[in-house]
């Protein structure tokens, strides 16, 4: 099913501008003037979140009488790369469309009322916030939120694992997110997890996974984030769906670890995979977050658990292998082991 999501706003400058081939124009018109309004001139009350390439506020979109709350992305065009990522995520977002992937809903390319360049993307609004806050959250916001519990964290772990197997397996153009990490999972009201941020997407021809992006032959460039990038990133290899594999790995182990792979405690030959892996099976309670545990007073239950935990870190260990050919070869394996664990703690 082709999403056709985008218009290119109009610009407001006399000279013509670059038209955006990969944006459809037969929905939702929006131009910078009603994005400015939506944010309120994106005032600071409305940001939620800042990344590499721009900041993203909470807004009201209206249309037709209709208030429609939504997250508005704006890329900063001052930084190397900015433009783009713009152009990588409406590339990747134009034909994709799954239940576990953001939502988007319009995009704008045009100018602002300083005649400077602007260029933003809309999506539906994601109500719970991202899945680091969840894991990792801020001390102001710990006494009030409840920590994840098992089936949360397995459910969500699911929810990424599907939308990574639909963008591998099941898409025109299989595509690689190349940025996969806590932040970049929104959870919504029924802490269903949605992979967001394509800006530094890829695309791969269907032959031997060869890399077709624009520009784009290798992973140079590609700088990812630390700790979840997958190693071969960093010595120029090319870029496939065997990097998001790895991401997963180590999203996996943080879920269920409670540790970032950035972790101080991690240095030398010491890292999160290592420290996982030196602990199955027999010390997973030692290395599992102890909430997972909490309120676990029947034996068989907590047996369950473990058994699940072990599983769950086995997998995470095989698809966060530093060496590409020693990791699960697709993240359809994943999810399907991953559903399987499911079925076994709610039996």
């Amino acid at each position: 099913m082709v999403m056709s999501y985008f218009f290119l706003c109009s610009s407001r400058r006399k000279r013509k501008e670059s038209p955006l081939s990969t944006l459809p124009n037969n929905f939702l018109q929006v131009s910078y003037a009603t994005l400015l309004r939506a944010t309120d001139e994106f005032s600071s009350a409305n940001l939620i979140g800042a990344g590499s390439f721009g900041s993203v506020y909470k807004g009201i979109l209206d249309d037709n009488d209709k208030h429609q709350l939504v997250a508005v992305k704006v890329f900063n065009l001052l930084r190397h790369g900015g433009s783009k990522s713009f152009m990588a995520e409406c590339e990747a977002l134009r034909n994709i469309k799954h239940r576990n992937l953001v939502e988007i809903i319009t995009a704008c390319s045009s100018v602002d009322f300083h005649g400077n360049d602007f260029k933003a993307l809309v999506y539906k609004y994601i109500d719970r916030g991202s899945l680091e806050e969840w894991l990792h959250p801020p001390t102001k916001i710990e006494q009030v939120r409840e920590a994840l519990n098992l089936e949360q964290r397995l459910d969500i772990a699911i929810d990424v694992a599907c939308a990574l197997d639909y963008l591998h397996n099941h898409c025109e153009t299989p595509i690689v997110h190349c940025d996969l990490k806590p932040s970049n999972v929104l959870l919504d009201n029924e802490m269903t997890g949605h992979v967001s941020d394509f800006g530094l997407a890829r695309f791969l021809s269907q032959e031997a996974g060869i890399n077709v992006s624009n520009n784009h032959t290798s992973s140079i460039g590609i700088k990812g984030t630390v700790g979840y990038a997958a190693p071969e990133y960093g010595m120029g290899s090319e870029v496939s769906t065997n990097g998001d594999v790895y991401s997963f790995g180590i999203l996996l182990l943080e879920i269920f670890a409670g540790k970032r792979p950035t972790n101080d405690m991690f240095n030398g030959d010491l890292n999160l995979h290592t420290f996982v892996k030196m602990a199955l099976p027999k010390r997973v309670t030692d290395i599992a977050d102890s909430t997972l545990f909490e309120g676990g007073n029947n034996k068989r239950r907590v047996e369950k658990i473990v058994v699940c935990l072990n599983s769950i870190f086995r997998i995470g260990i095989e698809c966060s292998a530093e060496s590409p050919t020693e990791r699960l070869n697709n993240i359809s394996d994943a999810a399907s082991e991953l559903h399987s664990i499911r079925d076994v703690l709610l039996r």
